[in-house]
């Protein structure tokens, strides 16, 4: 009896495993699917406004490359979707619109803000909740690894563009009675004190230095202090296309050839239809990059030429912006993909620990690199002076040496 007993239990337990094993299995598609859920990223943009000009033209390569990946079928499976908040370059909008992203999108990446005033406001804001962001302004500030762990930097530092200007403006050029005029924006602020101090540090003291609002009509004034102070060449700290164009206009009608370098926007493309003369942008140059410089053979390197193949159908086969925005804008994405697929997930902290221990990336804007204690992935070899008015499908022509 005992020994019937005893079968009839075993049969009982075999029979409730099968049950158990079939329930399971009947489970484990849902239990052990691949997330295909979309990885959202936002992108807090200044696309109207004074400071738009970069902007519209990063826009075309933030566009491109989402679309471009998920073509291919996504990153690990998974689709990005594309959050744009366009702050027409009111800080006060990018802090809400960085306040609903991280807080109400639950993106799993921001880029962006484009412009250093509006970052400052919204990296600490990013950098509380935990979210990656790729930073593209290129105030110092806007990084570090211990207020900002996971704020990483794709594009130069304004240090880098300072610099770049300065060797050119003293060493090549030879002059230095250097006149700054930088813009009230928190980007304008902060270059054009930098500049000031790199220039006293290398011994040309700034004659002449002022801040004037973006949208001031007139620059007379501060053209004919500059002049009267003895300025042998002119340095403008502004992404303002309109404010840049007003100082060369300005500096035409006096009928005043002093030299004009600084801010790469000083070669934007809008510049040329603001102009009173076509001859008011020259011995103008501005600190540019060497992916979207021509060569001596009159070619650009391989990887822009590519993206710029790539990109020209949906720009209706013309480049009217300049191209190094475009390709900033799909390199900051390319980093997220490149991130998100070293750290094989979107986990934050895993993001922040790929992106570290990222050396040598291959872009088209640039080759980044990351560490523990470098949020800053541009290097300075990728910096170079271009000549302003040599525009010829986003690109320039070197600065004469």
């Amino acid at each position: 009896m005992q020994q019937i007993v005893g079968i009839a239990v075993k049969r009982r337990r075999t029979l409730l495993a099968g049950v158990v094993l079939a329930g399971t299995m009947a489970f484990a598609p849902t239990l052990f699917a691949a997330d295909t859920s979309p990885i959202k990223v936002g992108w807090i943009s200044s696309l109207t406004g004074p400071l738009s000009s970069a902007a519209l033209a990063e826009n075309q390569g933030v566009k491109f490359a989402i679309d471009e990946i998920n073509k291919a079928g996504g990153i690990n499976g998974r689709p990005l979707e594309l959050l744009t908040r366009d702050t027409g370059g009111d800080p006060t909008k990018a802090v809400n619109f960085a306040n609903q992203l991280v807080h109400s999108d639950k993106v799993a990446f921001i880029i962006g803000p484009v412009n250093s005033g509006e970052s400052l406001a919204t990296i600490p804001i990013v950098a509380k909740a935990g979210v990656p962001n790729i930073v593209i302004a290129a105030v110092d500030e806007l990084t570090n690894p211990v207020k900002y762990p996971r704020a990483f930097r794709v594009i130069n530092t304004s240090e880098q563009w300072i610099r770049t200007a300065n060797h050119y403006a003293l060493d090549v050029l030879k002059h230095r009675k250097v006149a700054i005029i930088g813009d009230t924006t928190g980007y304008g602020t902060d270059s054009a004190k930098k500049a000031a101090k790199l220039l006293e540090a290398a011994g040309a003291k700034p004659v002449y230095s002022v801040l004037v609002d973006p949208n001031k009509t007139s620059l007379s004034d501060e053209m004919e202090k500059a002049r009267a102070a003895g300025a042998d060449v002119v340095m403008p700290w502004s992404a303002a296309t309109g404010l840049l164009a007003r100082i060369l206009n300005t500096r035409g009608d006096m009928q005043w050839d002093v030299p004009v370098v600084g801010h790469p926007s000083l070669m934007a493309l809008p510049i040329r239809n603001l102009l009173n003369k076509p001859t008011y942008w020259e011995n103008t140059y501005s600190a540019g990059y060497v992916s979207t410089t021509y060569g001596a053979d009159g070619k650009l390197p391989e990887r822009t030429q590519k993206l710029m193949d790539a990109i020209r159908p949906s720009l209706g086969g013309k480049i009217e912006f300049t191209f190094w925005w475009v390709a900033l804008g799909y390199d900051a994405v390319k980093v997220i993909e490149h991130a998100v697929k070293k750290a094989g997930s979107t986990d934050p902290k895993a993001i922040q620990a790929a992106l570290e221990s990222t050396r040598d990336l291959k872009g088209v804007y640039g080759d980044y690199g990351w560490g523990p204690q470098d949020r800053n992935g541009f290097p300075d070899a990728g910096m170079v002076v271009n000549k302003a008015n040599t525009f010829k499908e986003g690109s320039f022509e070197r600065a004469p040496q």
